[in-house]
């Protein structure tokens, strides 16, 4: 295990099921690499990986947690579901829901994952509560420790709030120095709901922005910290979770080694500054949908 990642904490979502503060996200690794990928990621520490139903590789992820030997609870691992499933008269079907978030699980080969998120609010309100409802269901039976919501913005929040439903543990939003969603992180921050950051690194295509690599090329004095991993480490002293993705063994490791070393509140701030709202974004962002 990488020395610089033993010293990641944990965060604790709800009461006794905690989260390693870093990810390895598996969006768009073929199947082809996906187990090894895993594989690598595993061995080199990283414990928490974030995979969903729409990715289609949920069963190397599972052979790669087997293959690794790890106990099973030493692992936290995350799916989603994209939306409800209807019968033949589009009506929204609980049966059909339920029967599709069981076979999201087994798909892993496990008996159970730690966390299940709504993948997008894009389903509309009906959706939604149907899909909620659905994963309350899974919580109870025990095939998920902990459930939350992806691309939610603060509207699709409240509408859970006041339908009277359970608190999602996690919101799973874009989030990096040009597409920080200000209004969605300050209200989840506020009201206990832990954000998780996907494309952290703004999938490669901002590594050779001037401030970033300032500040990257100002704390490589004992090591060399790359424009990623300034980053990550900016994400993480945020109080985010990022779910950094890579096929590449020596970018996996890479991306683990942010423990070693402290962005400044100067840094941190020239970072800050760098958003540029909706027109940062670099994935499809729903969170103002209906």
């Amino acid at each position: 295990m990488s020395a610089a990642y033993t010293l990641q904490s944990h965060v604790e979502i709800e009461p006794g099921v905690y989260m390693p503060r870093l990810g390895f996200g598996v969006g768009a690794s073929p199947t082809s690499l996906c187990q090894s990928s895993v594989q690598f990621a595993l061995s080199t520490g990283y414990r928490h990986i974030d995979c969903a139903m729409h990715y289609g590789n949920e069963k190397e992820v599972g052979l790669a947690i087997k293959a690794s030997k790890i106990p099973r609870d030493q692992i936290f691992v995350t799916t989603k579901i994209l939306a409800p499933l209807t019968d033949d008269n589009g009506v929204f079907s609980e049966e059909k829901i339920m029967h599709s978030l069981t076979e999201a699980v087994e798909q892993f080969g496990l008996e159970y994952v730690d966390l299940f998120l709504i993948h997008t609010p894009t389903s509309g309100p009906d959706g939604r509560l149907k899909l909620w409802e659905g994963l309350e269901k899974l919580k109870a039976n025990g095939r998920a420790r902990s459930i939350g919501v992806s691309n939610f913005g603060v509207d699709h929040l409240e509408q859970l709030a006041a339908a009277g439903k359970s608190k999602p543990s996690v919101n799973q939003i874009e989030v990096h120095p040009w597409r920080q969603q200000r209004d969605i992180t300050d209200y989840c921050q506020k009201n206990g709901i832990l954000v998780q950051a996907y494309s952290p690194m703004v999938r490669g295509r901002k590594l050779d922005d001037t401030t970033l690599f300032e500040i990257s090329i100002a704390h490589s004095m004992e090591r060399v910290i790359d424009p990623a991993q300034i980053l990550i480490r900016w994400s993480l002293q945020k109080g985010y979770v990022p779910l950094p993705k890579s096929d590449t063994p020596s970018r996996i490791l890479g991306n683990a080694m942010v423990f070693d070393f402290h962005l400044a509140p100067e840094e941190v701030a020239a970072l800050d500054a760098l958003d540029e709202g909706e027109t940062g974004a670099i994935a499809p962002n729903p969170v103002n949908c209906p």
